[in-house]
């Protein structure tokens, strides 16, 4: 058992063995390598398997009993100063190397058919597998200082990925935006992690903790710098999992490839900040003035997030601000104390966001044909609807992955939310209520996704496109030359003598109903014309839909509640106690058979009316435009009418315009920060270059003036002699 714990550190680094050879070959022979690219996914979904192996290894161990194991080597050793590298092994860190594992192994093999057509395929795989070394590195490191280590190099790697698409302004814009926003944070978690090596003298964890329940008892440390220096670690976790008010970053980031928002930035990145807190929560709990804080920030994130989410029209921000608001119920999770439940929560919402993000990015991927490669057309939810009869594996996946964060049973995020709500009821009552009610909001906003996009019928504007139309949008490669790209990933035409082949799959004839139902849309090849409708991805992109479908449906199963105290939720409870008990004594209680039906009775009984409300605004029994047009005549013709319809504006304003935060900022920071440089640049100017280049003038003048002083004109002699003398007898007699 030992055995296998010391060649845990070979986790994070099971990814470098592709990641070096490709990034030289694209470097030295980025032509052969270029020819190549396709065996590149191979090794790395295969390294990366590899890792799982391990990681559900020594998962199992930790189940049955094992003890915490950490193996640390000196790095740098000085007479007062000893700094020491490693790694930790306990269930917190299997959790997360599961997670990061599975979502990772699954989005490369959907990555390999929705990037391949990109001429950044390299670029994108490289990027990925590094991302995933850093994660897991992260995770298993076992001080401080490492691990912002690695919280820099996943920054860096999100940075990367979101810009993936560097031609386009609006990428490059929102990679930037990523990036100061998260160095916001992360010079907060430096303050913060300097901070705690001043007052402790250690970066351990377990020297930390030791310290940390010695702090009250004792008193004889600053309890100021200490809650000061906690809520700089608890900047850092702010910004990397998108809490308020450093959120902003989170919906621009989804100009990236879509694979890399279902990694990145809802499964595992954004996850950090909830891994860093679950961490160093023995330090939090001694803080209570900070486990307050994390909570409120908790509970605003989520009630910000969802209602930023209600009219959104980008099928991606929509998930973005779920994604936001989720965190927001694990950080609340956390500031309550609920360590089991917010961890739960993570490992399920991980799964069921990776879910959604993957299908939407194969609801793009069917759209692209019909509206072209614009994300403004191709991620608007109002030009779909109707794609259930088109991509039917798709929708499926993705009404049960919606279902799941609705909070319906008995599928994952079920189990894990209603612990939160029932936690939150238990610590406060205003808790409780911001919690419930967003989660009809959940329900709500998540509905609507799934009708605006599988329901109704399809609401598409239909172009035309030529087959010589170059797609350059996306595609850039930095080593090498451009290659035209095809007009579509999926639908790649050639004419043969045979007639039209496709590359991706074949394509079944469109029913006579369908064709009159949504068009005509044609590309052109020659003198023939092919009808492209919406379609279904090809198996490489749907095999990773359904293992994500089948953890949604089954992975929640840990957390079925019996009164005997053994499965469920107990497991789960029992396994993560070591984590945050380290030298502390667990205080978990159980629940039994009727307190939590009637928990469950309560929020699935929200969770049902959200979905009859977004029935009713969005439901296939009229498009969404007639939907529009029925509740305006039923506000007209109300008695308030005038209430109503300014209700309405200020919230769909309010959500649209994501509260007016980003406006703000704009405003408040840019422009402010933008007119103090000015004004620094014209004091620089006009002041201090003013007063330099005055003294330089009136030096000059006074030379020329002294020139003629010295003249040896005799004239000249008495002329200064009687201004003189005028000037001494008018000072005089005055």
């Amino acid at each position: 058992m030992e055995h296998t714990y010391q060649y845990a550190w070979v986790i994070p680094l099971l990814p470098l063995p592709v990641i070096m050879p490709m990034g030289f070959g694209l470097i030295l022979i980025p032509t052969a390598t270029k020819n190549l690219r396709r065996i590149w996914a191979f090794p790395s979904v295969l390294l990366l398997s590899i890792a799982l192996v391990f990681s559900v290894h020594l998962s199992i161990q930790q189940i049955n009993g094992s003890s915490i194991y950490q193996y640390l080597w000196s790095w740098t050793v000085n007479n007062d100063f000893s700094l020491e590298f490693g790694y930790l092994i306990d269930p917190l860190t299997s959790i997360m190397l599961i997670l990061i594992t599975t979502v990772g192994i699954l989005v490369l093999i959907y990555s390999d058919d929705y990037m391949s057509h990109d001429e950044g395929y390299l670029r994108f795989f490289l990027y990925i597998s590094f991302f995933n070394t850093s994660m897991l590195g992260l995770v298993t490191s076992s001080n401080l200082i490492q691990i912002y280590f690695f919280w820099e190099l996943v920054g860096m790697c999100s940075y990367l990925l979101i810009g993936f698409w560097f031609t386009r302004p609006i990428a490059a814009s929102a990679c930037q935006k990523a990036f100061v926003t998260n160095r916001v944070g992360d010079f907060g978690l430096l303050l913060g992690i300097l901070g705690f090596f001043w007052i402790t003298g250690s970066l351990e964890f377990r020297d930390l903790f030791k310290i940390a329940n010695n702090w009250i008892p004792n008193n004889g440390i600053n309890s100021l710098l200490t809650t000061l220096c906690a809520f700089f670690l608890f900047l850092g976790a702010v910004a990397k999992s998108a809490q308020f008010p450093l959120h902003v970053w989170l919906p621009d980031a989804m100009e990236g490839p879509t694979p890399i928002s279902a990694l990145i930035h809802a499964a595992t990145m954004v996850a950090a900040g909830i891994f860093l807190l679950a961490r160093l929560l023995p330090i939090f709990i001694s803080l209570p003035l900070i486990m307050s804080f994390i909570s409120l920030v908790g509970t605003i994130t989520l009630f910000l997030g969802a209602t930023l989410a209600l009219a959104q029209k980008d099928i991606k921000r929509s998930l973005a601000y779920s994604t936001m608001s989720q965190l927001g119920y694990m950080m609340l999770a956390l500031g309550i104390g609920s360590y089991q439940a917010a961890l739960f929560h993570l490992i399920t919402h991980a799964y069921s966001k990776a879910l959604l993000f993957l299908g939407s990015g194969s609801v793009i991927h069917s759209m692209e044909p019909l509206v072209g490669y614009s994300p403004d057309k191709s991620q608007n939810m109002v030009l779909m609807g109707g794609l259930r009869k088109y991509v039917p594996i798709t929708r499926t996946s993705f009404l049960w992955g919606t279902l799941s964060l609705c909070g319906i049973p008995p599928l994952a995020c079920f189990w894990s939310k209603d612990e939160i709500l029932s936690n939150s009821w238990l610590y406060s009552p205003f808790f409780g209520i911001i919690a419930s009610f967003t989660a009809g909001l959940t329900a709500f906003y998540m509905f609507r996704i799934y009708l605006l996009t599988f329901d109704g019928y399809l609401r598409v504007h239909f172009q035309n496109y030529s087959s010589t139309k170059e797609d350059s949008l996306y595609s850039i490669s930095l080593w090498g030359k451009r290659i035209p790209n095809r007009i579509n990933r999926d639908f790649v035409l050639s004419t043969t003598k045979s007639g039209v082949s496709f590359f991706s799959q074949n394509i079944s004839k469109i029913p006579s109903n369908t064709r009159n139902r949504i068009g005509s849309f044609s590309i052109s090849l020659g003198a023939k014309n092919t009808l492209v409708y919406p379609h279904e991805t090809g198996n490489t992109m749907l095999f990773p839909l359904l293992i994500l479908l089948l953890c949604t449906l089954f992975i929640g199963s840990i957390g079925i509640h019996f009164d005997n105290g053994i499965g469920g939720l107990t497991i789960l409870s029992k396994w993560l106690t070591p984590s945050i008990n380290l030298f502390q004594e667990s205080s978990n209680s159980s629940i039994n058979s009727y307190e939590f039906i009637t928990n469950a009775i309560s929020s699935v009984s929200l969770a049902i009316f959200g979905l009859f409300i977004a029935y009713t605004f969005y439901g296939s029994a009229y498009s969404f435009f007639q939907n529009l047009d029925l509740i305006n005549s039923f506000v007209k013709g109300g008695p308030k009418k005038y209430f109503f319809h300014q209700l309405k504006k200020k919230i769909y304003s309010w959500s649209y315009n994501r509260g007016y935060i980003d406006i703000f900022y704009t405003r408040f920071f840019t422009l402010g920060i933008r007119g103090l440089t000015e004004l620094t640049q014209f004091f620089d100017k006009g002041v201090i270059d003013g007063i330099t280049n005055g003294v330089g003038l009136a030096s000059f003048c006074i030379g020329e003036e002294i020139k003629y002083v010295g003249g040896g004109r005799i004239s000249s002699y008495l002329f200064f002699f009687l201004c003189y003398v005028s000037v001494f007898l008018f000072f005089f007699l005055s």
